[in-house]
């Protein structure tokens, strides 16, 4: 099950304290945004560029998706306030889908940021960042602990991947062996009942002009590797 919450990285200036979270006020509210329906809507417009997001308010684990998102949009903001910025206002969009896997308040949480980025550079940027969390053992989860030790889930995922993404863009999708078979690839997914959600950001596995790239993988095709 998934909930859209729609309305290279630049190098953040950390801001937060702790774990990043605002001791003084609410995430939503610390970022300069309203929440409506638990969903997190934040709209910023200056000279010198816009900054839109929206996050679920109901995450398992907010600490980290916050200190992603806030040090994202410090770095960006920082960048736009450059002497010689040129082709203001810069853009920033973040908005987050949720997904789940097993039965209310068990199971997986999956928060999915799809990230924009414009500024002024010749190509803007789309890029991915996922946050899962085991809502039974309060831990979050990452592509290592998603399997069991000594599986090797890229020999069935990655042929999926490959055959895929030739579909989508028409082509002989042409991934490196080394690439494809990299679990630094495939940090970015989302869990549901059905299938296993892997998100490429812009130029991760093809080039960047096939933009960034969302597989479907079935959970029946991995199910006796999952831990």
């Amino acid at each position: 099950m998934r909930r859209s919450l729609l309305a290279p990285l630049i190098v953040a200036l950390p801001v937060l304290v702790g774990h990043g979270v605002s001791q003084a006020q609410p995430p939503c509210t610390d970022m300069g945004g309203t929440v409506s329906d638990d969903v997190c809507y934040i709209h910023t417009v200056t000279g010198a560029y816009t900054f839109d997001a929206t996050f679920p308010m109901d995450d398992a684990d907010m600490a980290p998706m916050i200190d992603y998102l806030t040090q994202t949009r410090d770095g960006f903001v920082n960048v736009s306030q450059m002497p010689g910025s040129r082709d203001l206002p810069y853009e920033l969009d973040a908005h987050a889908t949720e997904y789940h896997s097993g039965t209310p308040r068990h199971g997986t949480q999956s928060v999915v940021f799809k990230i924009f980025q414009d500024v002024g550079g010749a190509h803007p940027v789309t890029w991915y960042k996922a946050f899962d969390y085991n809502l039974d053992t309060g831990q979050p989860i990452t592509f290592d602990t998603l399997f069991k030790p000594g599986s090797k889930p890229l020999a069935v995922i990655f042929p999926i991947v490959q055959a895929d993404l030739a579909r989508q863009t028409g082509q002989p999708a042409l991934i490196p062996q080394g690439d494809g078979m990299d679990p630094s690839h495939y940090q970015n997914f989302a869990i549901t009942d059905d299938e296993l959600i892997f998100f490429f950001s812009q130029g991760e596995l093809l080039s960047s002009d096939a933009g960034a790239n969302v597989v479907h993988v079935p959970r029946s095709a991995v199910a006796s590797l999952l831990a």
